[in-house]
């Protein structure tokens, strides 16, 4: 169990869970020919399944037996266009996240840039972030929101500090305040920070303006890879 902070009224995560499974089924509507153009592409590129499905770790608000909100961690698959080749090992992202965990200087150098796993098409999606696309799944599901920290693997998970797990503290999201300000370009304690800041001060409005931020980021490509 994670403890927030900061208290949040019941009121907003039930707008929040409102509003996101809204937005998620009218996005996935309307992306739909996209969504399809995109399968057939994956297919065509590289052997394998359309998607990737991958443990990650998240969290779910409930009340504790004293009656306070707490936010319980989870385990479940996030969904993602498949970039890499079909059975490509995870060991090389494996030892970047713990160089990276560490604010190791050696996380530059497993940077991974130009993965060798990746196909011609996973490259594309990974630089426009089109491979985020079917989380919007997890959004509809109630796995996931549009906006919070991102889920993380198992592994990554494995190697946090006792102040690290605050970040847990929120529904998990597709964006959040490090992919819009800071993402790739921040050592991993920058990151934390980040993530914590936008637990202890979740508000719609706040939601509103990274959602608002998102398209531009992703244009910018900034961080991606």
């Amino acid at each position: 169990m994670v403890r927030a902070s900061t208290a949040r009224p019941a009121g907003y995560f039930v707008c929040k869970r409102i509003v996101d499974a809204i937005l998620a089924a009218l996005a996935l509507l309307g992306l739909l020919p996209l969504l399809l153009a995109i399968a057939l592409l994956i297919k065509l590129d590289s052997p394998g399944p359309i998607l990737f499905r991958q443990e990650r770790v998240g969290s779910r608000r409930r009340r504790s037996r004293a009656g306070a909100p707490v936010w319980e961690i989870t385990h479940f698959k996030v969904c993602k266009f498949r970039s890499m080749f079909y059975g490509a090992s995870e060991s090389l992202h494996q030892l970047h996240t713990r160089a990276f965990v560490q604010d190791s200087e050696a996380a530059d150098a497993i940077k991974l840039t130009q993965d060798p796993r990746v196909t011609r098409l996973g490259a594309l999606l990974r630089r426009t972030s089109l491979d985020e696309l079917p989380q919007l799944i997890n959004v509809l599901k109630g796995e996931m929101s549009l906006v919070g920290p991102r889920p993380v693997p198992v592994y990554e998970a494995a190697a946090y500090s006792e102040w690290h797990w605050e970040r847990l503290a929120a529904l998990p999201g597709i964006s959040g305040w490090w992919q819009v300000k800071g993402r790739g370009r921040v050592t991993f304690t920058e990151m934390m920070r980040m993530d914590i800041e936008y637990v202890r001060r979740q508000s719609l409005w706040l939601d509103f303006k990274i959602l608002c931020a998102t398209i531009p980021a992703v244009l910018s490509r900034r961080g991606a890879e």
